[in-house]
């Protein structure tokens, strides 16, 4: 069975001045078009105590393989969301923290596919 792979994409609320140049769902349903990923889904603030709420909801039962967190730095994110996948039963192996503050729209797409490790035809 092929590896299941989610990708979120967290954005600070929408208001962080560092998000400003995106179009979060371009970017969203960019990847999702490609099927670069099996789901993507948008979260306006991860770190928050909700954000922990959903993680831990998300990624219980085993839905996903790989989680792709596109937003803040990714030492950040590992530390932020270190209890909501120990929780959820999920490895740290599983989480891979994607940086794509000051980006633009299609900046972002290509740091999430490098991630993703999607080639695109030039």
């Amino acid at each position: 069975m092929a590896e299941r792979k989610g990708l979120l994409l967290c954005v600070c609320q929408g208001t962080c001045p560092s998000f400003d140049k995106m179009d979060f769902f371009e970017i969203l349903n960019t990847l999702r078009r490609e099927q670069a990923v099996d789901w993507v889904a948008l979260h306006p603030q991860l770190c928050a105590e909700d954000g922990d709420e959903f993680l831990k909801d998300l990624l219980t039962g085993g839905r996903v393989d790989k989680l792709y967190v596109a937003g803040c730095d990714p030492t950040m994110q590992r530390k932020m969301f270190r209890d909501a996948l120990e929780a959820a039963g999920i490895s740290r192996e599983a989480h891979e923290g994607i940086e794509i503050r000051n980006l633009d729209t299609q900046e972002a797409i290509s740091a999430i596919r490098d991630a993703l490790g999607v080639k695109t035809e030039a």
